[in-house]
């Protein structure tokens, strides 16, 4: 019965043992003598059914961890990886130990190393072949799997793309790398005190989807100009890119990101904008010369219709 309903007379509703309607509701709302839901005889919610019995943490925890390291393998395989630097030939950039955190998500979608960027990348052969791979134990290939430790036991490169496909790319030796035509001016990200290239090189046009690769410590880097005898002249296909190094993670007193270089982003230096300005002037003079041959052909024209007629 709800509180304060009438029965239609003026008085309260008599109930048949002389109580009132209104001291019933609150003695029920009391909830004095009434058993709380769960402590009805036999163990019931006060529905007729047993309530379930709380999972123990420890019963769960095998779950949660199993979860866990599920989310870590999609992570490591589809979006982000860690990888130790093993050696110093990104100085300053990246020094020796240091861990990146490399981006592996945009090449699902399409993308495409471009100059500048910071790239990791499996030996395309030859490369490492005088170089030793540390032994992991078990417990080190386990954590290195789910990606919770940089692997150290896969052949795997990370340098600096300077030229992609259709890039034309040469140095002298001591002078600036010239990259299309243009000048690079490599002082933000190279080592203090190291050329941009010791010895000649080039011009080497960089195949279709294809990278040329150097060190920022260009005098203790083994990169593209070391492997010129190999197939694909020293340079690195598309496919072989694990993806971009974007942060320097560990240790947390070296943590930086890591863009492009404002020197890539100076103007005229996309072949393909190169050859669009070459090609725009030529075929603004067509309409010209067409104008020039036109005025020339028309007196002809009408000198030899006037004869006709």
């Amino acid at each position: 019965m709800a509180v304060g309903a009438r029965s239609g007379h003026d008085g309260p509703e008599d109930r048949a043992d002389g109580a009132r309607g209104e001291n019933v509701t609150e003695e029920n709302t009391s909830g004095e003598g009434t058993p709380p839901p769960g402590d009805e005889p036999g163990g019931t919610d006060g529905n007729g059914a047993r309530p379930k019995k709380q999972r123990s943490f420890w019963k769960e925890l095998p779950l949660l961890i199993g979860i866990a390291l599920i989310l870590a393998l999609l992570i490591k395989t589809f979006l982000v990886q860690a990888f130790s630097i093993p050696s110093e030939s990104m100085m300053n950039t990246l020094k020796k130990g240091d861990r990146v955190l490399v981006d592996k998500l945009t090449p699902w979608f399409g993308s495409e190393p471009e100059r500048g960027e910071v790239v990791v990348f499996h030996d395309p052969g030859g490369w490492l072949e005088t170089a030793e791979t540390p032994k992991p134990n078990a417990i080190q290939k386990f954590l290195s799997f789910i990606g919770l430790m940089p692997s150290a036991e896969e052949k795997d490169l990370i340098k600096r793309v300077i030229a992609v496909g259709g890039d034309t790319i040469s140095c002298k030796e001591g002078g600036k790398v010239v990259l299309n035509g243009k000048e690079l001016d490599e002082s933000a990200y190279l080592y203090p005190g190291s050329m941009p290239c010791q010895d000649s090189f080039g011009p080497i046009k960089v195949p279709k989807d294809r990278i040329w690769v150097m060190g920022d410590n260009r005098q203790n880097s083994l990169d593209s100009r070391f492997h010129q005898e190999l197939p694909g002249g020293g340079t690195i296909a598309n496919d072989q890119v694990v993806g971009r190094a974007v942060v320097v993670a560990w240790p947390l007193t070296r943590w930086a990101t890591l863009p492009v270089p404002a020197v890539f982003d100076q103007p005229g230096l996309n072949p393909a904008a190169a050859a669009v300005t070459a090609v725009v002037p030529a075929a603004a003079t067509t309409p010209g010369a067409a104008a020039l041959g036109l005025a020339g052909a028309l007196p002809l024209v009408i000198r030899r219709r006037r004869k006709r007629a």
